[in-house]
């Protein structure tokens, strides 16, 4: 068991605001869907009590609005509250000004309710690019340390292949710390969790985290949503296979492979493992 800390993130969201759903969701009609986010985010919060870990809270503005007492136990807990936007929307769908107005609207909200400063921002879908770098500007405007918002992988979605794998510092002061990946034959392969998480094997995840560690000697860097340890959420339809397929694939395994892996690595937020403070 390697005792190196490593990062536990969660991206606080409920099922029907993935940016996989958005054709079939929209955002003014949220309100009228019954959420789950506030009970999944509970069970996480249970098991990461039970198994002594602490995590990263990239959480919605929009959830901490409805469900602020959540978001008051996630602090009270020892755990980082984070931000992730106001309605997951895309850095890539939002212009300076719209980004500007949801990513510190998000702060404000979520800094009223925990009484400290958010200084951590994940875009939704890793919707940093090449092309809107200028997002780092804002952030640092409305007053974030760091960013989680670049997966350095090819992905139909998302990624920057050739970003830096590691926490490195953007022009504008603000760091950038990209979710983890596996050097292969010259390639970076996706193995920070999430949908990967559920496809491999645990046995597969485990060991290509224990590689990692042992070829990088770097904090390890996961993430999850409160949705996958749902496996009895309402089946969304008319969406196409491949969103099926990786929304839904092993949801039921999830809880267990969570808990085995809080007990065979050690794990904390970001801000107390690259030292930020507000």
């Amino acid at each position: 068991m390697n005792k190196m800390k490593n990062a536990m993130t969660i991206d606080v969201e409920d099922y029907f605001q993935v940016s996989a759903f958005e054709n079939k969701f929209n955002s003014s009609d949220w309100d009228d869907i019954a959420p789950r986010v506030e009970a999944n985010t509970n069970r996480l919060l249970d098991l990461f009590a039970e198994k002594d870990a602490k995590a990263t809270f990239f959480t919605l503005g929009w959830v901490a609005q409805r469900f602020p007492d959540l978001i008051k136990r996630i602090a009270r807990e020892g755990h980082e509250v984070a931000s992730h936007g106001t309605m997951h929307k895309r850095a890539t769908d939002q212009s300076r000004s719209e980004f500007k107005a949801d990513v510190g609207d998000a702060k404000r909200l979520l800094e009223d309710i925990v009484g400290e400063p958010v200084v951590g921002y994940r875009a939704p879908s890793f919707s940093f690019t090449k092309d809107n770098q200028w997002v780092y500007e804002v952030l640092s405007e409305e007053g974030y340390k760091y960013s989680s918002s670049i997966y350095p992988v090819v992905h139909d979605h998302y990624g920057i292949p050739d970003a830096p794998r590691f926490r490195y510092e953007t022009e504008s002061g603000v760091d950038e710390i990209p979710l983890s990946t596996l050097t292969v034959l010259g390639k970076n392969i996706p193995i920070s969790g999430g949908g990967y998480f559920r496809l491999y094997p645990y046995m597969f995840s485990r060991y290509a985290i224990q590689l990692f560690k042992a070829k990088d000697q770097e904090p390890y860097i996961f993430y999850l949503h409160p949705w996958e340890v749902d496996a009895k959420q309402p089946r969304v339809e008319g969406v196409s296979a491949k969103t099926r397929f990786r929304h839904y694939i092993n949801l039921k395994r999830v809880e267990s492979r969570l808990s085995q892996l809080l007990t065979d690595f050690e794990w904390s937020s970001m801000a107390d493992i690259y030292g930020y403070e507000g």
